[in-house]
């Protein structure tokens, strides 16, 4: 069973640490706040990004991870985590104050989509400094290939970032939003 350890870590320093909260819009959700409650059909599409501003000079390339850390209940998280977006290639763009990508996802973006009766799921986005060494072509899916959904279960946050030679348990910035 996957490790919760570095994503309540990351929670705790979002809540901890506003230079660490990764500015996140979606839908007609305007910078999203921390645990705000948005419908799912309002997050079917990737969200806009915005580093804080601590950041906002950065030359730096930046790779994000979503998942659903809820799944399929908050009560039993039998499934889950559930990777939702693995999108590398982040640069901050300072005509628009966004972070941009040209680079191919890596697992296409899927929205929320929890099981009814369930309670609201939380649905976490973790950015992280992108080594110079990541290899985005060999990870990327052929063709665009998107990534089904067992593949996505049970995902391993701890495990997936030293596969990709991120700096485990440090994440650039992050936000969440709950949904149901």
């Amino acid at each position: 069973m996957p490790s919760y350890k570095n994503i309540d870590q990351y929670l705790a320093e979002i809540k901890d640490d506003s230079s660490k909260l990764l500015g996140l819009s979606i839908g007609s959700h305007q910078n999203v706040s921390p645990g705000t409650k948005i419908p799912k059909a309002d997050a079917q599409k990737p969200p806009t990004l915005k580093l804080p501003a601590s950041l906002a000079s950065s030359e730096q390339t930046y790779i994000l991870i979503a998942i659903d850390i809820d799944a399929p209940f908050p009560s039993w998280r039998g499934l889950g985590p559930i990777l939702h977006w693995v999108q590398p290639g982040y640069k901050h763009d300072a005509a628009s104050g966004n972070l941009t990508t040209s680079e191919p996802f890596i697992t296409n973006y899927i929205g929320p989509a929890p099981p009814p009766p369930s309670s609201p799921h939380r649905y976490c986005f973790f950015l992280y400094e992108q080594p110079a060494s990541l290899a985005v072509k060999d990870l990327a899916p052929k063709d665009g290939k998107t990534v089904g959904n067992v593949a996505r279960m049970w995902f391993d946050l701890e495990k997936y970032e030293t596969q990709l030679g991120l700096k485990g348990g440090s994440i650039v910035a992050g936000n969440f939003f709950v949904s149901n």
